[in-house]
């Protein structure tokens, strides 16, 4: 670790209240000179660092620059201080550097985290628009003890896992549209994408690789023509302190490393029932080159939504996308 991150640990964890230079060259064992050149280099980087000749330095807890450090300083559960984590400030994809990592045999619960990504994916190749500053993206590689059979229900429970890291943030109720979207006042803030790697003569999943795109403050050039009235944002300005993207970051790895350690049971699911905000609704399903109407009646233990068509017969869907959108010309 270099003297930069060092420092910007350690004013991380006194983050709020001062230090003073000859304590941080004590702690880290650097020189004095060392810890100007840190400071002046994260002041550059965008840190809110406060400086005064008698108390020291003070990082702002208005501050919201994300960084492997600030991240690692808000765990709560300390259990996940030693977990893998590679920071970037841009990058293409998180969920294409994980699988990579994969590959070259990272572990469980190895985590990716970007502030800004250029060639960000959704579900079936469709591009996800990733804007810095304002967003945050991170994907964590999974490797559970499931069948194939079971990766919708990983999206599931990560989709409650990332509904409940959004609410320890802010005091606004999260839902989920089925499978991987998460809404709020009907507004996506949040998308989902696992990608998974099998064996192909077992047919159990070797890995899985989750990511999720969170828009935590509308963007300052506010969202593109083609999302107005579809994409929202946690925070329509700044976020307060205890809902920084770094606290964001940390809650969701918690949540979501917390659910799959119980992914064999179906507990969560009653949860992902109650946040559905298709349930109940009619919809429109694409599959390929196939559209129809349905009406949502249930969702499955294994993920799957379940719907009732015009003929009155009733399917299970585990692959395809959905609009809530109103619906021109229906005959249903």
């Amino acid at each position: 670790m270099s003297s930069k991150q060092q420092v910007l640990a350690l004013l991380e964890q006194f983050k709020g209240s001062h230090i003073s230079g000859e304590e941080i060259a004590r702690q880290l064992q650097i020189t004095r000179a060392a810890v100007w050149r840190a400071i002046h280099d994260l002041r550059l980087s965008g840190h809110a660092i406060e400086a005064s000749t008698k108390i020291g330095y003070r990082l702002s807890e208005s501050s919201d620059v994300l960084s492997e450090q600030g991240i690692r300083s808000a765990f709560t559960d300390k259990r996940y201080l030693e977990l893998p984590l590679h920071f970037h400030e841009s990058i293409g994809s998180t969920n294409g550097e994980a699988k990579r990592l994969a590959l070259e045999g990272a572990p469980h619960g190895t985590v990716v985290v970007a502030g800004r990504q250029t060639e960000g994916r959704g579900r079936n190749g469709k591009s996800f628009f990733s804007p810095s500053d304002s967003g945050l993206y991170v994907s964590v590689l999974l490797r559970p003890e499931l069948d194939t059979a079971m990766a919708l229900r990983v999206t599931s429970g990560v989709a409650v896992a990332v509904c409940r890291a959004i609410e320890r943030m802010c005091d606004r109720r999260a839902g989920i549209k089925w499978v991987n979207d998460i809404l709020i006042d009907s507004l996506k803030v949040c998308g989902i994408l696992t990608e998974g790697i099998s064996g192909f003569e077992t047919g159990r999943i070797e890995s899985l690789v989750v990511g999720i795109g969170v828009n935590h403050t509308v963007p300052p050039e506010g969202f593109p023509q083609e999302l107005q009235g579809i994409a929202g944002a946690l925070f329509v300005d700044t976020a307060p302190p205890e809902a920084s993207r770094n606290r964001l970051a940390a809650s969701i790895v918690e949540e979501l490393l917390a659910v799959v350690d119980h992914m064999g049971q179906v507990d969560f699911m009653e949860e992902y029932r109650r946040r559905s905000v298709v349930v109940g609704q009619r919809v429109r399903v694409v599959q390929g080159a196939v559209a129809y109407e349905a009406e949502a009646t249930g969702i499955a233990d294994d993920g799957a939504l379940v719907v009732r068509l015009a003929d009155g017969s009733v399917q299970s869907l585990r692959s395809g996308e959905i609009s809530l959108r109103p619906i021109l010309g229906s005959s249903w």
